[in-house]
């Protein structure tokens, strides 16, 4: 169930700066391989709220507010539609496999339903589905239409968007209307969670050759996921990125990403990295340390710190002669004179 859910989670491109609600059904050609014949997992943002699989026939909350909320009989009542959803799925598996020619062998069929819900109440949404984790087609929300992105799937986009059958008008009122009420009442329950403000490390790293040097700023440990991220140059002009990954989930649930961009330091030239993120009073700037600047600034600290233990060990040795002295002088007193000259 591991592999499953990371599986799932690359699937999704998700990136928003408000509430979504998605919800994965995957269904397989055969039992086996560590996976279950049909296996279905909600998520609010990135967080597991619950899942269901046909290995054990119920639907299983997963994120502690929503345990605390639901009473028993809700639970009854998804697992009910999460078993239907299964006997489905093995139509779904069989159907795929004969479009995409295969007789045998191990295949899934995933399906993924996605709402979001804006800060200014603006809802969007979609679906799409996908064959062996490739999509083969989608729903066009707007137009409550589905298109087919492989051939093997015009079979059924055609049958699906007829004047009889009309399945986009069902899954757009799915979409627009009961998965955002769902929403808006799982972010009631897990608004503390959900909505809970930490502010983002930020490291600015370089390597360089042949006179470019490549800059990478990242940025970790943040929540929520919304974040701006951009690398600047003298403050003020936003440098073209090179590379730029996707916002990563983290295991204790905040989140980190990783921008590059080349430049060619000039003197005078400065670089920092700006992070905008809603943890922020205002945007941070953190600074880019040129390799010249920092060897110098470790030479410096060297040279100090070199001042400064040799101070500290001549301050040792003058204090120890100084202790040598005084016990000498004690040593050498009258009476002790007098006693040698006797002996002798």
């Amino acid at each position: 169930m591991l592999v499953l859910s990371l599986i799932l989670l690359a699937v999704s491109g998700v990136y928003s700066d408000s509430h979504s609600l998605r919800y994965y059904y995957t269904g397989v050609s055969a039992s086996g391989y560590g996976l279950p014949e049909f296996y279905k997992v909600g998520y609010v943002d990135d967080q597991q709220i619950d899942v269901y699989s046909s290995d054990n026939q119920r639907t299983i909350p997963v994120a502690p507010w929503l345990k605390r909320n639901e009473r028993p009989e809700h639970w009854e009542t998804i697992t009910n539609i999460a078993k239907e959803h299964e006997g489905l799925f093995r139509d779904e598996v069989k159907i795929g496999m004969k479009r995409f020619n295969h007789t045998d062998g191990f295949h899934l069929v995933q399906v993924m339903h996605h709402c979001e819900l804006w800060d200014d109440g603006s809802v969007i949404g979609y679906q799409n589905y996908r064959y062996d984790r490739r999509e083969y087609m989608y729903l066009d929300l707007e137009t409550a239409t589905y298109f087919p992105t492989m051939a093997e799937a015009q079979i059924t986009t055609q049958r699906w968007n007829s004047e009889n059958v009309k399945m986009g008008e069902i899954a757009k009122n799915y979409l627009e209307r009961i998965c955002v009420k769902n929403l808006k009442r799982f972010i009631t329950y897990g608004r503390e969670d959900l909505e809970r403000r930490v502010r983002p490390g930020v490291k600015v790293t370089h390597r360089g050759s042949g006179g470019v040097t490549k800059l990478h700023c990242h940025v970790y440990g943040f929540h929520p996921r919304a974040v701006d991220v951009k690398i600047m140059k003298n403050e003020k002009d936003e440098i073209p990125l090179e590379e730029t990954t996707n916002v990563l989930l983290n295991p204790d649930g905040t989140y980190q990403i990783r921008v590059s961009a080349e430049v060619t330091p000039k003197e005078g030239d400065s670089y920092s990295c700006y992070v905008d993120h809603s943890s922020l009073v205002e945007p941070l700037l953190v600074q880019w340390e040129p390799p010249h600047r920092s060897l110098r600034l470790w030479i410096i600290g060297l040279v100090i710190t070199i001042i400064i233990l040799s101070s500290l060990i001549a301050g040792l040795i003058i204090y120890k002669k100084k202790e040598k002295y005084r016990a000498a002088d004690t040593s050498d007193s009258p009476e002790s004179s007098c006693e040698v000259s006797e002996d002798s």
